[in-house]
């Protein structure tokens, strides 16, 4: 039986649940899958008390990708250099740890070393997201109110010059515009939006659409929702968990479906 749980603090919106038991059902695996609300705080008495027990995997959202580093030191290189992660999973006699939203955001993301390329936020979802652009393009701006997140953002992604943005900086020339910044932190610029021929992933998915995807639509351009980037990372996180394999393109699009009401 697959034994798995989402961490973070709070959790009771989360579709993750729904989502890996779904994946299960498809499977044909018995396994369950939890929403357990554990804080920074609680974090390292909650995995020492639990990391020897039968459980299969972990995944983690906010406030717990930075902490979650420090759980083992079977860390993928690739959260290492964003410094953020999102799974904790069976490994050898011990625990990985790697971001499957980095993963995510490869498949996700297609683009020219010429393309212009923005980033709206500077947290975890963010690093992951310029970490898996890295070689990939020449510059990045990023639109941040905090400046101090400028040198986690280039450590992120050595390869690519990384511009400082205001908040209000006209998406209008982007190729790709990328939004991770928490509900209603963005959503006062979004009408500054006139014209786009480009592509946005908006990382929020409740409440959706948000007023920039509204207006990226609107204007022709291409959304990928948040949806789609969380059932992109689960994909891994079920690989890793069961460690089974499986058509990605089937399991993402039963996934989808099954959550596309929510």
């Amino acid at each position: 039986m697959i034994r798995a749980a989402v961490l973070g603090s709070p959790i009771a919106h989360s579709l993750s649940p729904k989502i890996h038991t779904k994946a299960f059902e498809i499977l044909g695996i018995s396994g369950e899958y939890q929403a357990i609300e554990v804080d920074e705080r609680a974090f390292p008495t909650f995995f020492a008390e639990n990391c020897e027990d039968n459980w299969n995997g972990f995944s983690l959202t906010m406030p717990l990708k930075e902490i979650v580093l420090q759980a083992s030191n079977q860390v993928d290189d690739r959260a290492r250099r964003i410094n953020s992660a999102n799974t904790l999973y069976r490994l050898g006699n011990g625990w990985g740890v790697i971001s499957t939203d980095y993963l995510a955001f490869e498949n996700l993301l297609s683009v020219d070393t010429n393309h212009r390329v923005a980033i709206i936020g500077g947290g975890g979802t963010a690093r992951a997201a310029i970490g898996s652009l890295n070689s990939k393009v020449k510059t990045v701006d990023v639109l941040l109110r905090n400046s101090a997140r400028v040198q986690a953002m280039s450590k992120a992604a050595p390869d690519i010059k990384v511009n400082q943005c205001e908040m209000g900086t006209s998406l209008d020339s982007y190729d790709l515009i990328i939004q991770t910044t928490p509900s209603g932190a963005y959503d006062q610029y979004a009408a500054n939006l006139k014209s786009t021929t480009g592509m946005l992933l908006e990382c929020l998915y409740k409440p959706w659409p948000t007023p920039l995807a509204t207006r990226f639509a609107e204007l022709g351009g291409t959304v990928i929702s948040g949806k789609e980037l969380l059932v992109e990372q689960a994909l891994f996180q079920i690989e890793l968990f069961t460690q089974m394999k499986f058509d990605f393109a089937k399991m993402r699009q039963a996934l989808l479906a099954h959550i596309s009401s929510d």
